[in-house]
């Protein structure tokens, strides 16, 4: 007989504690549902901040490359800094002779020649279409954010912002050519 007591208050005791949990949480329930009437909250029409427009970004970017000097700009820079820099895109581009492409294409006297010209390389539709030729100018215009001077480039690349490293950059690439182009 006592037996059959333990067996009936172990049930009776595990639906205690169930009940107590289901009543915990009808009550939690109830309680925020209760405040979130009692207490309403209208949102603003308006927003506080206002969050500027990618947009304006990407016409500074333009600017900035339409307004530069470019023989004042590659004053700045020279080519065993660019060397250093250059390893950003090393991870993506190779830079001798006779090279291989990689995830972008060999870099191998860029400079002076056309946009998307290098045949075994599948460039974008954007930078085939684009149609001019790798100037200075071109080239810096380029590194200060690749996906706004081309748009619908597949390079992903952030950009160069500091007109140091751009500068080395470009003559450290016309450096490493069949036919350097010279420098303004």
């Amino acid at each position: 007989m006592s037996l059959l007591v333990i067996k009936f208050m172990n049930g009776f005791e595990i639906n205690k504690i169930i009940a107590s949990v289901l009543a915990t949480v009808l009550i939690v329930f109830g309680i925020t549902k209760f405040t979130d009437i009692l207490f309403r909250v209208d949102k603003p029409s308006q927003s506080a901040y206002k969050v500027e427009k990618v947009e304006s970004l990407a016409t500074d970017a333009s600017t900035v490359a339409a307004s530069t000097d470019i023989s004042s700009l590659l004053a700045m820079g020279d080519i065993q800094h660019g060397e250093k820099v250059f390893k950003k895109c090393s991870a993506c581009h190779m830079i001798k002779a006779g090279g291989k492409n990689m995830i972008g294409p060999n870099l191998w006297s860029v400079l002076g020649r056309e946009t998307g010209a290098v045949a075994d390389y599948k460039y974008s539709k954007a930078l085939i279409a684009y149609g001019k030729k790798w100037t200075f100018d071109e080239m810096n215009g380029f590194l200060i954010k690749p996906s706004v001077h081309i748009k619908g480039t597949k390079m992903a690349f952030a950009g160069l912002k500091k007109e140091r490293d751009r500068a080395s950059v470009i003559l450290y690439m016309n450096s490493k050519s069949d036919s350097p182009l010279p420098t303004p």
